[in-house]
């Protein structure tokens, strides 16, 4: 296969797999139809104690980061037009979110996974110090610039709207969906943000397979 087909193929699935594993990272929550934010250690114990697929759903997360570069940078080949500059920019902003996005999940949620396995009274002994993750405190402020994966995402859908690669109504669902994803960690708010992702970005990947 030439290199150019992989090149091709590998964007196009990156159009699909990137939405649909957001979507699994989020619906794969425990209590996804619980609308609170997340403010307390109890809450946070809630989520992640004993639960694999709560761990599962982030390490999902994780190795979609990989996939959401494989776009970013196929949408910033393929605008050369009108949306040429939006597309470059888009990439650069977005690529750096998705590097915060796997801090995030590295910092925030695998390590959750290795507390899982602590013995029951060494693990309730334990519990007070996740205050600090929940305040993100010391270096783990840089995860707020996670916001840069959604302006990267947005600025790049208005340079396929602009050169028409996809429909308005695909670059609404997208945008709507990205900004949904800008939630104080209430998931059922970002399982709907990212099935709208995957309501647009499906059929575009799709096309784009046939094209090949």
């Amino acid at each position: 296969m030439k290199i150019e087909t992989i090149k091709k193929t590998g964007f196009a699935l990156s159009i699909i797999v990137y939405p649909l594993m957001l979507f699994i990272g989020f619906v794969t929550h425990p209590n996804l139809l619980a609308m609170e934010p997340l403010q307390t250690v109890e809450q946070l114990v809630n989520r992640f104690h004993n639960n694999t697929m709560y761990h599962i759903g982030h390490l999902v997360v994780t190795f979609a980061v990989p996939v959401i570069i494989i776009y970013f940078i196929g949408v910033m080949n393929l605008l050369q037009g009108k949306g040429k500059a939006l597309g470059f920019w888009g990439g650069v902003i977005g690529i750096f979110g998705a590097f915060i996005l796997a801090v995030d999940k590295g910092a925030l949620c695998l390590t959750m996974s290795a507390f899982d396995t602590l013995p029951e009274d060494q693990f309730t002994a334990f519990m007070p110090f996740l205050q600090v993750i929940i305040s993100k405190e010391g270096l783990l402020f840089i995860v707020w610039l996670l916001f840069a994966l959604i302006i990267g995402g947005i600025v790049q859908i208005i340079g396929l709207m602009k050169e028409k690669v996809i429909q308005k109504w695909q670059g609404i669902f997208i945008i709507v969906g990205l900004l949904l994803l800008l939630n104080p960690d209430i998931e059922l708010i970002s399982s709907i943000g990212s099935a709208l992702m995957c309501i647009a970005y499906i059929p575009w990947g799709i096309k784009e397979l046939r094209n090949i």
